[in-house]
């Protein structure tokens, strides 16, 4: 049972990370290309290194000792994952919007008008 939980831990990151990878190709502009890399990435990285982290205390619940700092160290890149991910799509946004790179079909430009609508 418990080795099933790390499978389908580890399918469903793998999914998530497959589907960044297509939406990467398949979408027009950086910045759905960001949302698709990041939110799936981030999402797909914590099911992987929640399997990780199982399979790091299956090893030690069974009498291995310095499988206890593989857990540890997953769980330290999980955190910096969910920390720079993010930030680094959120730089990369600015950058690209400060560049002038437009938005494929956008519709309305809030950040055009300085948070202004028009009534």
């Amino acid at each position: 049972m418990f080795d099933e939980i790390i499978y389908i831990l580890l399918g469903i990151g793998v999914f998530f990370n497959i589907l960044a990878g297509v939406g990467l190709l398949r979408f027009p502009d950086v910045y759905t290309r960001l949302h698709a890399g990041t939110k799936c990435t981030t999402f797909g990285s914590i099911f992987i290194c929640g399997s990780v982290i199982l399979v790091a205390l299956k090893m030690w619940y069974q009498g291995g000792a310095e499988e206890s700092v593989l857990a540890l160290h997953t769980a330290i890149a999980l955190i910096a994952i969910l920390i720079t991910n993010p930030t680094g799509a959120h730089a990369i946004a600015r950058a690209a919007y400060r560049s002038g790179v437009k938005p494929a079909a956008a519709v309305v430009d809030d950040l055009k008008n300085k948070g202004r609508r028009k009534k």
